[in-house]
C-alpha cells in the first residue's frame, strides 16, 4: 500500500475473463441456466424432465408436507442432504473457537434470539412446523422443497405459521385488509426449478423482519439489478444467481457469515482440484485480479493488504436504505392504550409500539476494518462489560497479521436489554399469544423473565438496556470498474481509512522526524545545487 490507486482503478478483469468466468461457472453449477431463468423463460428449458407430466405431482395437495413426500418419491436423497444443511440446523460450530453458533443459538441486536418466537422465526426456515423445542429434525417430510425451488412466484410462506404456507385465505398484518392467497401447491410442484435471486431473497433479502434490515448489501433491489447496482447479478448482463457464486453440493451451500474467508488463497477454482468454493472474489478473479491494465501491478499490490470488496463496494443501500440502528429501550408506548407505528416522509418505520425506535441510511460508506476471517460472538451466559458498547461479534486480525485484510463492514447498532447483575444479555419472549409475550402485554419483566426460562440461563429479574453492535461484511452490491473506490479517497488524511491502524499509508500519515529528514534532505540538495552554478558562473569568469 505504498502507493496511491490510479484513478478508476479495479478488481474487475477486462470482459474476456469475465466470459471465460462465467463459462466455468456454467459448466461447475449451471449458471446460465439459472440465469436464463431469472430472465423469465420456462424452466422446461433447461430442465431434463418436466414436473407437470408426473403423476405423484398432480395433487391437489392439503399441506406442504404431502408435496414433499412427492417430492421424495423420486429424489430419494434430498432431504437427507438437507438435513446436514446450516438452512436446516441453524446450527453451527466454529471450527476456530469451538463456539456454537447459527441463528438457533446466537444472540443478535435486532430480532434478538429464536428461543419461544419460534413460530415467527421460523418463517424463514427451509422447513415446516418449527414452533417450539419439540420440532422433529429427523422428519423428512418437513423439509420445504418448494420455498427454494419454485418457479411460480406465487409460493409464500405465511409470517406466524413457523414456516407454513397459508393453506386458506388470510389477513397479514391482522385487521390490516391485506389478504394472502393460499398457493396452488400442485401448479407449484409442477413448475420446479433451481433457486433463484427471488426464492433466496425471500428470506434473505427480507431478514431481521423487512427489506434491507439486516446486512445493507443484500436486499430486494437484488431481484432484477442493473449494472450500476451489481456488476454480477445484472440481470441484463452476467445475470448471476446467487446460487453461481455459493455452490451448492449435496444441499450444502458454500458461504457463510459464521465462517467467512478474509482471503481465499486457493485463487482461481479449477473443478476437481480445489475446493469447488465460488463464494470468494479470488476464486473467479485470482490473487492477482487486475490484468491489462497499465497499473495492473501496483493495483496487484493491494491485494495482500485490501480485500477487494473494500474498493470494488464504494457505497451499500444504493437503491433501498437499510436499518442502521434498532433501540429495543422505548418499545411498548401507547397511544390511546393502543401500539402504534411513526414513519418518515420515505414510508420508513421509525417508531413501532413493539420494536421501538428505528434509524435508516442510505448509500451508506463502509466502515473498514483489519479482518483475518476469525469471529467471535458474545453467545448466551457470557458475562459482559457494561461500562462499554457490547460487540455481538468481534473481528480477528491486525495490520501486523498476515492473514488480516482490511474489509468493509456495516456496522449494526443496537440497544437491547440485559441482565444488570449477572451482566449477560437477555433472551426476550415476545411472540406468542400467552400472558408473558412482549408484543400482547408490553411488560419487559414477564417477557424477560419467560424467555430466560425457556433457555436455561440465569435470570437475576433486574434489567437495563446496553447499546451493541454487529459486524456484517459487504460482499454484495460490486460496482462497475468506473465507480471502483477511488485514490484520494483512501490516500487522504480525512479519508475511508483514516481511523484503520497500524499501518503508514502515503497522504493519509505523517511522521514529523520524516518530514524532517525529507525536507531537510530536499534543502541540503537544493544548496548543492545553487552552490554548483555559483561556482560554474564564477570559474567561467575567470577563465575569460
Amino acid at each position: 500500500m505504498g502507493t496511491s490507486l490510479p484513478q478508476g482503478g479495479t478488481m474487475l478483469a477486462k470482459s474476456t475473463f469475465f466470459a471465460l468466468a462465467a463459462l466455468v461457472v456454467a459448466l461447475v453449477v449451471g449458471g446460465p441456466a439459472h440465469a436464463a431463468q431469472d430472465a423469465g423463460p420456462s424452466l422446461r428449458q433447461a430442465s431434463t424432465a418436466d414436473h407437470s407430466k408426473f403423476k405423484d405431482l398432480q395433487g391437489p395437495f392439503a399441506s406442504g408436507p404431502e408435496v414433499t413426500k412427492a417430492c421424495l418419491s423420486c429424489h430419494t436423497e434430498a432431504a437427507k442432504q438437507v438435513h446436514k444443511s446450516l438452512h436446516w440446523t441453524w446450527d453451527y460450530t466454529n471450527p476456530q473457537t469451538g463456539q456454537k453458533l447459527g441463528k438457533k443459538n446466537i444472540i443478535n441486536n435486532f430480532c434478538v434470539s429464536l428461543g419461544t418466537n419460534e413460530p415467527r422465526c421460523t418463517s424463514c426456515h427451509v422447513g415446516f412446523g418449527w414452533k417450539d423445542d419439540g420440532f422433529d429434525f429427523a422428519s423428512e417430510a418437513n423439509v420445504d422443497c418448494l420455498v427454494c425451488h419454485d418457479r411460480t412466484g406465487s409460493y409464500k410462506k405465511f409470517p406466524t405459521d413457523a414456516g407454513h404456507p397459508n393453506y386458506v385465505e388470510k389477513q397479514f398484518p391482522p385487521g390490516s385488509g391485506k389478504v394472502w392467497p393460499p398457493a396452488d401447491l400442485a401448479k407449484v410442484a409442477q413448475n420446479v426449478g433451481p433457486s433463484s435471486r427471488q426464492t433466496c431473497g425471500a428470506c434473505h433479502f427480507f431478514g431481521g423482519g423487512g427489506d434491507a434490515v439486516k446486512h445493507g448489501d443484500i436486499d430486494s433491489s437484488l431481484g432484477k439489478p442493473d449494472k450500476a447496482l451489481d456488476v454480477h447479478m445484472d440481470a441484463n448482463g452476467l445475470n448471476f444467481t446467487c446460487a453461481t457464486c455459493h455452490t451448492t453440493t449435496g444441499h450444502i451451500t458454500a458461504g457463510s457469515r459464521f465462517a467467512t474467508k478474509a482471503v481465499d488463497k486457493n485463487g482461481i477454482d479449477v473443478p476437481g482440484h480445489t475446493d469447488g468454493n465460488r463464494a470468494t472474489c479470488e476464486s473467479c478473479h485470482g490473487m492477482a485480479p487486475h490484468k491489462n491494465d497499465t497499473f495492473a501491478a501496483k493495483l496487484n499490490d493491494h491485494t495482500d493488504r485490501v480485500a477487494c470488496p473494500t474498493c470494488h463496494v464504494p457505497t451499500f443501500a444504493r437503491k433501498q436504505a437499510t436499518k442502521t440502528v434498532w433501540d429495543w429501550s422505548t418499545a411498548g408506548k401507547l397511544k390511546d392504550g393502543k401500539p402504534f407505528m411513526v414513519k418518515d416522509p420515505s414510508g420508513h418505520v421509525t417508531y413501532d409500539s413493539m420494536k421501538g425506535d428505528f434509524q435508516f441510511a442510505a448509500n451508506v460508506v463502509p466502515a473498514y476494518r483489519w479482518f483475518n476471517g476469525d469471529i467471535k460472538y458474545t453467545v448466551k451466559g457470557e458475562k459482559i462489560d457494561d461500562s462499554r458498547m457490547v460487540g455481538i461479534n468481534m473481528l480477528g486480525g491486525s495490520a501486523a497479521d498476515p492473514a488480516a485484510r482490511i474489509w468493509p463492514f456495516k456496522e449494526f447498532k443496537g440497544r437491547q436489554p440485559y441482565d444488570t447483575v449477572n451482566k449477560t444479555l437477555l433472551m426476550p419472549h415476545v411472540f406468542g399469544k400467552d400472558e408473558n409475550a412482549f408484543w400482547g402485554n408490553f411488560d419487559w419483566g414477564k417477557a424477560l423473565t419467560a424467555g430466560m426460562a425457556n433457555a436455561g440461563y440465569p435470570y437475576s429479574g433486574q434489567y437495563g438496556f446496553i447499546d451493541s453492535v454487529y459486524y456484517w461484511p459487504i460482499t454484495h452490491m460490486v460496482a462497475p470498474k468506473a465507480d471502483a473506490v477511488k485514490c484520494g479517497s483512501c490516500h487522504s488524511a480525512e479519508g475511508r481509512l483514516k481511523d484503520v491502524p497500524g499501518f503508514y499509508m502515503p497522504g493519509r500519515d505523517r511522521f514529523a522526524w520524516l518530514d524532517l529528514i525529507g525536507f531537510g534532505l530536499a534543502g541540503l540538495t537544493l544548496a548543492g545545487v545553487v552552490l554548483h552554478l555559483v561556482l560554474r558562473v564564477a570559474l567561467s569568469r575567470r577563465g575569460r
